[in-house]
């Protein structure tokens, strides 16, 4: 397992957390992804064997919100 901690500046409201949390969840592979509003980040523990990171990265700009920096 790995965990990815991934800045997205963009991240205001729980409804923000739900639509990213709700597309990182059901993924094959995410074992659990948390979404800290106050931090703007996202914390998304993973099995580097079945999903990778870019896929984590995808799955959140699919809601709309841009990851900051290399993500």
């Amino acid at each position: 397992m790995a965990t990815a901690v991934v800045s997205v500046p963009e991240i205001s409201c729980a409804a923000c957390k739900s639509a990213i949390e709700g597309a990182l969840n059901p993924l094959d592979g995410v074992r659990a992804a948390v979404v800290d509003i106050a931090a703007r980040r996202v914390s998304v523990d993973f099995d580097e064997a079945v999903i990778g990171h870019d896929a984590l990265v995808a799955a959140i700009e699919s809601q709309g919100y841009a990851v900051a920096g290399d993500g």
